[in-house]
């Protein structure tokens, strides 16, 4: 029976989800608005993003101490606020500062909220929750973007974030009336910061952050620069693009839903199989981007094998965080947003190196085959053959001892 609290927790991460992603349509009517360049627009995209790796390392450590549900309440009132400050700002200075303030709460939210849904459901299905949770970020890609994009392009970019302000609030009430108080798991083992940072003495936590970066930056780095690719390679109208990018997200939400399902039946099988995959059809796509037919599948197949890392990736760091997840959780977040710079970049530097509009792809493929030659060396040093599970805060000691160190 599915938990009421993982649906308060997905509307929370379709708020955020939509908040971080709807700007990269409205840029234009902002820039304008406030007078701006394109430049110094591009900031509250890639303020957001840096915001976002601060907020889920320092704020979670800041928070760790304190029950969950309270930290996850006041995390959405930093939401509001800061959407709520975007949506009234009359200086390009008070909307960044709205769109910094939202961001911090971002990582920590997913980060916390990872934990949290993890210890609503039974062990063997805890990937699966966590799926759903990053799943209301999903649907904020395939649903959300294009229909924040529509409001603000008709009633005023501000419209959009007052709406997203709303659903904030939504979602403070959803938690707040779904989301048990205290879990059983978190009765067990009281949060402790020091207890928190002992779990990054564990090297597979460090490798399990390094195939986070590497892996989801190998597929945004290609996705940054996918319109390019789309209208100059493939030769698509420059109006297709948002509905093929509606496709890349429908293929995002499908891979979250089957990854989370697969990595509850092996967490190293189903990270080591996409990751794999992920590189061909990267590969495939770069190979294949001059047809428009190939262009398609390759764009779903990309968003699908691309996103269903997540739950995987997201369970083995808390698996070897073993009693102390939360932190290391967040971490993982700040990694994502990393990596997305990261492959960003390095695509921008193929681009300006005369290489072409699949370059960046090229570089994405690298990086994922990259991920998994971590991903292998990881498991090697772990020496385990069998499936993964987040530990119970009183195996979880044990489950992790044997890889502490190495």
């Amino acid at each position: 029976m599915l938990k009421p609290g993982l649906l308060a927790l997905a509307v929370g991460g379709f708020g955020i989800g939509l908040t971080e992603f709807v700007i990269a349509g409205l840029l234009p009517e902002v820039a304008a608005d406030f007078a701006v360049s394109e430049a110094s627009a591009g900031w509250l995209i890639s303020g957001y993003a840096l915001s976002v790796a601060v907020g889920a390392v320092g704020l979670t450590a800041a928070v760790t101490r304190l029950p969950r549900k309270p930290v996850l309440l006041g995390l959405m009132v930093l939401f509001i606020v800061g959407n709520l400050l975007s949506a009234v700002a009359e200086t390009y200075a008070l909307m960044l500062a709205g769109r910094v303030i939202a961001a911090l709460c971002h990582g920590a939210f997913f980060g916390i909220g990872a934990v949290v849904a993890a210890d609503l459901v039974a062990p063997e299905k805890r990937a699966s929750a966590i799926a759903l949770m990053f799943g209301g970020l999903t649907i904020a890609n395939v649903l959300g973007v294009p229909a924040g994009t529509l409001l603000g392009q008709q009633l005023g970019w501000r419209a959009t974030f007052w709406a997203i302000t709303g659903i904030g609030v939504l979602a403070f009430v959803a938690i707040a009336l779904l989301v048990p108080s205290v879990t059983e798991r978190a009765k067990a083992a009281p949060g402790s910061l020091l207890r928190e940072l002992a779990a990054f003495r564990n090297g597979q936590v460090w490798l399990s952050l390094t195939v986070t970066v590497l892996g989801f930056g190998g597929m945004f780095g290609a996705f940054t620069y996918i319109a390019y690719t789309l209208t100059s390679v493939s030769g698509f109208a420059a109006g297709s693009v948002p509905w093929l990018l509606v496709l890349f997200g429908a293929g995002l939400f499908v891979g979250n839903a089957l990854g989370g399902r697969a990595a509850n039946v092996s967490v190293p099988r189903t990270l080591l199989v996409v990751l794999a995959a992920l590189t061909l059809v990267m590969v495939f796509f770069a190979l294949t981007a001059a047809s428009q037919l190939a262009t398609i599948a390759s764009l779903v197949l990309m968003g699908a094998f691309g996103f269903a890392t997540v739950p995987g990736l997201q369970m083995r760091i808390m698996a070897y965080a073993g009693a102390a997840p939360t932190l290391a959780s967040g971490a993982n977040i700040a990694a994502f947003n990393v990596g997305n710079a990261l492959g960003a970049w390095l695509g921008g530097l193929a681009i300006a190196a005369g290489l072409g509009y699949t370059a960046p792809l090229w570089v994405g493929a690298a990086l994922a085959a990259t991920a998994l030659a971590v991903l292998v060396l990881a498991e090697l040093l772990a020496g385990r053959q069998s499936s993964v599970s987040i530990p119970s805060s009183r195996s979880a000691t044990a489950a992790c001892s044997t890889a502490n160190g190495w």
